[in-house]
């Protein structure tokens, strides 16, 4: 049986599955578009996304708007297929980046590290300005069913938008984390149980507005088989990165993939990011030496994130990620979700999905078996 479709408003993904948004040059065009092509939703990151423009340093700010377009058109010229670009809140020109992505036509805008409450803002002010309609799907990534309850109330009361989706991200994904440290391996913030509280949550402005709001799962998701178990709990789909990361077509440098492939179970760590936030990481010397406070405050340049204390942190977040996407890992670090080690060799994006599709055949066909016999 063929993985389902997801519907978002009027857009219909031929495949439940929507491409993580991996910042600082991991998920670009390339990626994106090949997921897209596959028949699920590529996703292209907006943190540091300028990284390789001449002028990073000097102007940021244009630097980093004018390689959004950049890859939003190249991406346009690979696939018919949908992209989405990903926008962190947190992101020193939030505003700005998302009025960019919505001006160039992106399918979706997905965010997180943070509660976008004014996004609506940007998409109803840009068509009133140009008289015309734009159709991006605005779509918040939330860790809990309240987050989902008060973006959904402040929509409503001030723009009168409701979201069109929402990815709810579990404390087993990569990279920067919704959760307090101590939570993440509680098992009250399980994605199992955080999927169905925010299905219930949403139902209600469901009523109110008489549409579906399909809410995706993420974090922690690796095979067919998951995705048919969040499918089970309510999702109307699921969200994966560190699967992405591990396919010949994603954007970052062949020595960041492979340091997925050989990462054991012992190597997936929690570090206390400049951001503010926890995220989950491969251990390398950096981040030992970083913990061993071996590292020295620096000057920013970037300043791409609102909440980095640059005077009381021991490393530059975007320099670190920058030069492990750039396969210099004895500068930087890779984030990964929790399943890495489960990671052996690096395959097509086509390959990967038509592995997902078996995975979800054998988990259905195991049920419709155990159901026959009792």
């Amino acid at each position: 049986m063929a993985l389902p479709t997801m519907t978002i408003g009027d857009l219909r993904s031929a495949l439940p599955i929507v491409q993580g948004g991996m910042g600082v040059g991991i998920s670009l065009s390339g990626l994106a578009s090949a997921v897209a092509n596959a028949g699920g939703i590529g996703v292209i990151a907006g943190a540091m996304i300028g990284m390789k423009e001449p002028d990073i340093a000097t102007d940021p700010v244009e630097a980093n708007l004018r390689a959004l377009r950049v890859e939003i058109a190249k991406a346009r010229e690979l696939t018919q297929g949908i992209i989405g670009v990903n926008i962190m809140v947190a992101l020193t020109t939030f505003a700005e980046m998302v009025r960019t992505s919505i001006e160039n036509r992106v399918d979706l805008v997905f965010s997180g590290a943070g509660l976008p409450l004014d996004m609506p803002r940007h998409l109803l002010a840009l068509c009133e300005e140009k008289k015309e309609e734009f159709k991006t799907k605005l779509v918040p990534i939330v860790s809990s069913a309240r987050a989902a309850s008060i973006i959904s109330k402040k929509w409503l009361s001030r723009f009168n938008y409701l979201p069109d989706a929402f990815v709810v991200e579990g404390p087993k994904a990569g990279g920067h984390l919704g959760f307090k440290t101590e939570d993440i391996d509680s098992p009250d913030y399980a994605l199992e149980r955080l999927v169905p509280e925010v299905v219930d949550c949403v139902k209600e402005f469901e009523d109110k507005r008489g549409r579906a709001i399909p809410v995706i799962a993420a974090g922690g998701i690796y095979s067919g088989a998951d995705i048919k178990c969040f499918l089970d709990l309510g999702a109307a789909g699921v969200q994966m990165g560190t699967r992405f990361v591990a396919t010949h077509e994603c954007d970052a440098d062949e020595r960041f993939k492979q340091s997925y492939v050989n990462a054991h179970e012992k190597d997936v760590t929690i570090i206390k990011s400049p951001v503010g936030m926890p995220g989950r990481a491969i251990l390398n010397k950096f981040i030992e030496d970083m913990r061993e406070g071996a590292k020295k405050p620096f000057k920013c340049v970037f300043k791409c994130v609102s909440t980095c204390e640059q005077e009381k942190t021991p490393y530059c977040i975007a320099a670190a990620l920058l030069n492990a996407m750039r396969g210099n890992l004895e500068k930087g670090f890779a984030f990964c979700g929790s399943n890495v080690p489960r990671i052996n060799g690096i395959q097509s994006v086509r390959e990967l999905i038509d592995s997902l599709q078996r995975e979800f055949d054998e988990a259905l066909q195991c049920v419709m078996g155990v159901r026959k016999e009792a």
